[in-house]
């Protein structure tokens, strides 16, 4: 976050930065993992920057991320995937630019679970026809805005016939309102194959929230991995950008980690803001700077350090000027 916020003001990019809790942090303090004060900030002043929270697995806290894509309904999730030169991946010569539109608010994040007998857990799939209809719009909405051609929805609804079922029907609903969008759907299972073997053919994807969390993650890994992949959670008042992957408490304070996914996500922020001239410079820097590869970081098989990666991206961003 640091060296984000370094390379953001090196734009010119000016705000008044407010620092809020949140995650493992926050519940050490003996607050919730997504504090209320936290989330009536960002509902006040509209939007965030959030760096990645640890969620313990089976026990321990509720997700961070979670409560607040609920409690601000920020309910379309969007993960791009895009080869960046230089960076070695098993599709690096495809040129990919893939996006992934994932329902935010509902499916089997919705958090009912309970254990009617000592032996049996059960979890409800929740899937409303207002969720379907407003998630495949924005997807839809979005390709037609970047000049995109195809959407693709992302289901399974040959086996749960009326959760995505329904997704399915108002995909197909709302892709009327497109014309001039291909409008086609995939067996989720079937979509994974063809992402690890022939993934240069898809466009947008739109999906429910949990198929959209599993492929978005395949598709970072088909571009070089989850440090490289930005996010946004976009709502009707709020927006929150954040990286797609998750925190990494063995190597922090180590002055290792890859900012670049974070970085990303603030581009996203920068647009959504209209500032479409720093977000570019940014960009083209971090496109610099992975294609010249002298100052990559560890999990890419380089050496730099992160304040070393954000400093050769600062400069390069000078040079944009």
């Amino acid at each position: 976050m640091t060296a984000v916020i370094s390379i953001l003001e090196a734009t010119g990019f000016e705000a008044n930065w407010v620092f809020l809790e949140a995650g493992l942090g926050a519940v050490e303090k003996g607050l919730d993992a997504m504090p209320k004060a936290t989330i009536d900030r960002i509902r006040e002043i509209g939007i965030a920057l959030k760096s990645p929270t640890t969620t313990p697995k089976g026990g321990g806290h509720t997700s961070a991320n979670v409560a607040l894509r609920k409690a601000l309904d920020l309910y379309a999730n969007v993960r791009p995937a895009k080869t960046l030169p230089g960076v070695q991946g098993p599709f690096a010569d495809k040129n990919l630019d893939i996006v992934i539109v994932r329902e935010n608010t509902e499916d089997l994040y919705s958090g009912i679970e309970f254990m009617p007998h000592p032996d049996m857990a059960q979890g409800i799939k929740v899937i409303t026809r207002p969720g379907c209809h407003r998630i495949c719009d924005y997807a839809f909405d979005m390709a037609r805005k970047q000049g995109r051609k195809r959407v693709s929805a992302i289901h399974k609804a040959n086996i749960m016939k009326l959760c995505d079922g329904m997704f399915l029907e108002e995909f197909y609903k709302v892709s009327m309102n497109y014309p001039d969008i291909i409008a086609d759907d995939i067996i989720v299972d079937n979509c994974c194959m063809q992402l690890v073997t022939r993934p240069e053919q898809f466009d947008v994807f739109v999906t429910e929230n949990l198929y959209g969390d599993i492929v978005s993650d395949l598709c970072a890994g088909l571009v070089g991995g989850l440090g490289l992949a930005p996010g946004a959670n976009i709502g009707k008042n709020c927006a929150v950008f954040e990286a797609a992957h998750g925190s990494a408490p063995d190597i922090a304070g180590k002055g290792v980690a890859n900012p670049t996914a974070l970085l990303m996500s603030a581009v996203m922020m920068l647009r959504h803001l209209g500032l479409n001239e720093q977000a570019d410079r940014i960009s083209a820097s971090v496109l610099r700077v992975c294609q010249d590869g002298k100052c990559m970081t560890i999990d890419l098989g380089g050496k730099a350090s992160t304040h070393e990666f954000q400093v050769e991206v600062i400069q390069q961003t000078h040079a944009t000027c």
